[in-house]
């Protein structure tokens, strides 16, 4: 019987093996552009626009900044590519992830060892650092959350924890055209790889 393709073609050309990816075949540009047209919560927010998982990474950097500002770049860099498997394997909201079970945590687990391998950090991020992460991203899904998905902030803060509001209260979402979502994480990409080198 014929195996099922497991690959996907990238605008740059590149064949992504979806259940074996290689880093030389993870280009930044793809991501940016994949993740930029990705919606997060599966497009149920307020706005003109889609609020894609590009502007959701750009915000989980900058919270990640904003609270660990000596950080180094590289680990600023694993909170912006948090997310990046999700521009081949889109983004789930956590009871579809939930009802798909472990495969989809360890197809999400091989694409970010490539990413973070391809940029030069190492597959796997020190537990601590990823914490770190995931507390930004539960701060960036609070604001997300109540500011353009219809939750009360009592409901916020059950299913994502109360975040600091004096952090809370100095940033806004802000929903753009992709492509200006695009360009930007590539900037920033490219600003964080600049800062390695």
């Amino acid at each position: 019987m014929k195996q099922p393709r497991a690959w996907q073609r990238m605008l740059s050309g590149r064949r992504l093996d979806l259940l074996d990816p290689t880093p030389m075949d993870i280009e930044v540009e793809d991501i940016a552009h994949g993740l930029a047209f990705v919606a997060r919560w599966n497009g149920q927010t307020r706005g003109d626009f889609a609020y894609s998982v590009a502007e959701h990474s750009l915000l989980v950097e900058e919270i990640f900044g904003l609270r660990h500002p000596a950080a180094p770049a590289k680990w600023r860099l694993a909170a912006l590519l948090h997310d990046a498997p999700e521009y081949v394997i889109g983004d789930m909201i956590s009871p579809v992830k939930a009802a798909v079970g472990p495969s989809y945590g360890a197809l999400d687990e091989r694409l970010a060892a490539a990413v973070h391998i391809r940029f030069g950090l190492p597959a796997q991020i020190p537990a601590t650092i990823k914490r770190q992460i995931k507390s930004a991203d539960k701060i960036s899904a609070w604001l997300e959350a109540t500011q353009i998905a219809g939750f009360t902030r009592a409901e916020a803060d059950r299913f994502f924890g109360k975040p600091d509001p004096a952090l809370a209260e100095k940033l806004q979402i802000r929903l753009r055209p992709p492509r200006e979502v695009r360009d930007d994480y590539t900037r920033r990409h490219a600003a964080l790889m600049a800062k390695l080198a």
